[in-house]
C-alpha cells in the first residue's frame, strides 16, 4: 500500500505511518501507532471516527495512547468522506464499504487482523464509527468492540433505537458512555439486557471530552479492556 506524504492532521498525535488505501468509495487513511516498547505488538486496535468529526478527538486519542501504552499497535482510520473535505458522513452502506476495504488492506500489509502474528485485533471507534464495527465485527474476524459513545437512538427519539446493531455484533463489546449523553446513557444501554454487552459509566455527554484526560476514566476504560484481550 503506498504511504501518504502528507502530515498529520491538525490535533493528531504524530503517527509511526499514514497508510493511503483506496476504498470502492474513495481514498481512506489509516494513522498507524506503534507499540510503544518498539517490539511486535501484543494485539491491534482499530478505530473510526464519528459522523461530524474526525480521529483528533479527545477520547480518541487518549485511547490510542492507552493502546501503544500497552504494547498494542493503534490504527485511526479517517473514512474517504473525511480525507475528501466532506462536512457530514455518508449513508451506512458506504460508512461500512469504507471501513471493510481499510481492515481488508491492514490485513494484507500485516497490520491487523487475524492470522498475522499480531495477537488480538479488537475494532471500533467513537458514535458512528462504534456503529459501523458493531455491523462489521464477524465480517473483519474481530474479538472484540470498543463503543466510545455509541449513539443508542437520536436526541429526544428513544423510539429510533439501534440495539440491534449492538445484539448483533457476534462478539464481546464493551461500550464507554457518557452519563449525559443525549443520544442514549448508560443505563439505557445496560437496560437492555443485550448478553456480551459491557457498558462503563463516564462523566460528560456524547463527546466524553470530559473524561478523556490522559488519566481520566474514558483511558481507565480503555485499559481495562487492552488487559481483558491481552490475555
Amino acid at each position: 500500500m503506498p504511504r501518504s506524504s502528507d502530515g498529520p492532521a491538525d490535533g493528531v498525535r504524530t503517527p509511526d505511518a499514514l497508510v493511503d488505501v483506496e476504498t470502492p468509495v474513495g481514498l481512506a487513511r489509516a494513522s498507524v501507532h506503534d507499540p510503544a516498547h518498539g517490539g511486535r505488538p501484543t494485539g491491534v486496535l482499530v478505530l473510526g471516527h464519528g459522523a461530524g468529526g474526525g480521529i483528533g478527538a479527545p477520547d480518541l486519542q487518549v485511547t490510542a495512547a492507552v493502546a501503544v501504552a500497552a504494547g498494542w499497535r493503534c490504527v485511526l482510520v479517517e473514512q474517504p468522506w473525511r480525507v475528501a473535505g466532506g462536512k457530514v458522513a455518508p449513508a451506512p452502506a458506504r460508512l461500512d464499504t469504507g471501513w471493510l476495504a481499510v481492515l481488508a488492506a491492514l490485513a494484507d500489509d500485516a497490520l491487523a487482523g487475524p492470522g498475522t502474528g499480531t495477537g488480538p485485533l479488537v475494532v471500533g471507534g467513537r458514535s458512528a464509527g462504534a456503529r459501523v464495527a458493531c455491523r462489521t465485527a464477524v465480517t473483519t474476524g474481530a474479538d472484540g468492540v470498543l463503543c466510545l459513545a455509541f449513539p443508542l437512538h437520536p436526541p429526544g427519539r428513544p423510539e429510533k433505537t439501534r440495539a440491534d446493531e449492538l445484539a448483533g455484533a457476534g462478539v464481546p463489546v464493551h461500550v464507554v458512555q457518557g452519563r449525559r449523553d443525549p443520544f442514549g446513557g448508560p443505563a439505557e444501554v445496560e437496560a437492555l439486557g443485550l448478553e456480551g454487552v459491557l457498558v462503563t459509566a463516564v462523566d460528560g455527554d456524547h463527546g466524553l471530552k470530559a473524561s478523556a484526560g490522559a488519566d481520566g476514566a474514558v483511558a481507565a476504560a480503555v485499559r481495562v479492556v487492552i488487559a481483558t484481550f491481552s490475555g
